[in-house]
């Protein structure tokens, strides 16, 4: 059987991982509502 507290104390993890994890947290990505939000900006400035 799996000694959990065991394997817990084994645990390393992995620095691929806390180095993808920095680049994804500091890289400005633009998702679909600031997408949404560009355009309906354009929009409003074209109706002015």
């Amino acid at each position: 059987m799996i000694n959990f507290e065991e394997e817990l104390a084994k645990f390393k993890p992995s620095t691929d991982i806390e180095h993808l994890e920095d680049e994804i947290i500091h890289r400005d990505m633009t998702d679909m509502a600031d997408i949404l939000m560009q355009m309906l900006q354009k929009t409003d400035k074209e109706d002015e």
